[in-house]
């Protein structure tokens, strides 16, 4: 049964984009070589639930062979939450008006594999009604002191995360259960 996971690269300081959704700054890291948990992530990644700012922004890739999700690694079903669907049709892509409408589509299309939230605002969302079941995290060794935060909720909002599992190194990630 798939499960529905936020994933991000996040900067030290707490941004996974800078000032006006800039993600050039991704491009800029070095290369730390393998890592364990990065690397066979879009393996896991069935389908995508992103945001309409995400699926419309900067990919600090464009232009490359790396342009997409996951540095270009992934396809597959992608489903954008958006208010103002586009007039014609985009292969691949369903875009839904309603946040419950857009996870049951695109857990049913992930099959036994993650559902991967692509956007903070949509992450937030997914958290607020519940129904988010995992975050992991990878926290780049950079400061970007404006921009995007991992989460954003008006007024605030508490949720318990329980650890999975950590990886160190340069871009350290932590995988966490969000407890309901």
């Amino acid at each position: 049964m798939a499960k529905l996971l936020y994933s991000a690269t996040m900067s030290l300081d707490g941004f996974i984009a800078g000032p006006g959704g800039d993600m050039h700054w991704m491009a800029r890291l070095p290369d730390t070589g393998p890592h364990e948990v990065a690397d066979g992530l879009w393996k896991q990644i069935g389908s995508l639930l992103v945001g309409a700012h995400t699926y419309g922004g900067d990919d600090p890739n464009a232009g490359t062979d790396a342009e997409g999700a996951f540095g270009g690694l992934w396809s597959g079903p992608q489903f954008v939450l958006t208010h103002n669907p586009p007039a014609r049709p985009v292969p691949g892509v369903t875009f839904v008006t309603d946040l419950r409408t857009g996870v049951d589509a695109a857990l049913a299309a992930a099959g036994d594999r993650y559902t991967n939230v692509l956007g903070a605002d949509v992450a937030a969302q997914c958290l607020q009604a519940g129904l988010l079941d995992e975050i992991l995290v990878f926290v780049a060794p950079v400061l970007l002191g404006d921009g995007t935060p991992l989460f954003r909720k008006a007024g605030g909002t508490f949720a318990e995360l329980e650890e999975i599992s950590s990886a160190t190194g340069p871009s350290p990630a932590i995988w966490y259960r969000v407890r309901k």
